[in-house]
């Protein structure tokens, strides 16, 4: 009776053992697969980040030639001309019919 009695206490430490294996691992597993989906997240903010930031990139490039362009007297006498019906004294305007 005592060997059935001991090989019962074995197999509740060893029970036991597996429990406290298997809540590691879990704990383990359930910490690694929510750092992944963090680390999920970030990537996507960072692309986003990344995309916002060539958009304005673009942006500055296209303000940085318009700017140089207002300085360029052709540019101003072209865009006078076209967008705001200027004329030079003595020019007559020509207004095409639609």
């Amino acid at each position: 009776m005592e060997m059935a009695t001991e090989s019962k206490r074995r197999g509740h430490r060893l029970d036991w053992f597996v429990v406290v294996i298997l809540c590691v691992l879990g704990y383990f597993s359930y910490t690694m697969i929510d750092q992944q989906i963090h680390l999920n997240e970030l990537d996507r903010d960072c692309a986003a980040a990344q995309q916002r930031l060539e958009t304005a990139q673009r942006e500055n490039a296209e303000l940085k030639d318009l700017k140089a362009k207002l300085d360029d007297p052709v540019y101003i006498e072209k865009t006078a001309r076209e967008e705001l019906g200027m004329t030079h004294e003595g020019e007559l305007p020509y207004i095409a019919k639609k």
